[in-house]
């Protein structure tokens, strides 16, 4: 009897529920009591590092970062991926690293991954690794809660033996 659908529109068939060439609806104005919906951000592209490229220094950023060229210095940041052509000879510490290509240096993060072509010279410091077939590592890894802190992670210099105090020798009696 009744319908929502008006199948004589023009270009329009029985049962089709669209209704063409119809303005949506324009939001309905809230009362100010009423918080507004939160708006998503878009998330910024990784800043890209490119392959002609050489950075002698430290870089720090809390986004993303995608290196194609060399890093003489050590890497903060969200997300880390190391391109195959680059290297990076320095400290890396991420909460995510993708390793591609070549890092001389600690690397320490929440989820470390050393891809087929990946080489790296140095501790790895992680709560998560995967190291697929074919990647080169020498040097020790170590699980950690939070590897992202600092405490009690750096190698302590060696402590000298105590020293024991001279004995001293008996007199001889005559």
């Amino acid at each position: 009897m009744f319908s929502k659908n008006r199948p004589n529109e023009a270009g329009q068939k029985p049962g089709d529920k669209t209704r063409p060439n119809m303005p949506e609806a324009a939001p309905v104005p809230r009362s100010g009591s009423e918080s507004p919906a939160p708006v998503a951000k878009a998330k910024p592209p990784a800043s890209l590092l490119s392959s002609d490229l050489t950075i002698k220094g430290n870089v720090k950023t809390t986004g993303d970062i995608q290196v194609e060229g060399t890093v003489e210095g050590d890497i903060r940041a969200h997300m880390l991926t190391v391109g195959e052509s680059a290297t990076v000879r320095g400290e890396v510490m991420a909460d995510d690293v993708v390793v591609n290509g070549r890092i001389v240096g600690r690397v320490r993060g929440l989820k470390v991954r050393l891809t087929s072509s990946a080489r790296v010279e140095g501790d790895i410091i992680h709560k998560t690794i995967a190291i697929e077939s074919g990647a080169h590592f020498e040097g020790s890894v170590q699980r950690q809660e939070d590897p992202l802190s600092t405490a009690g992670t750096r190698p302590q210099a060696p402590q000298p033996a105590a020293q024991k105090p001279p004995q001293q020798q008996p007199t001889p009696k005559a």
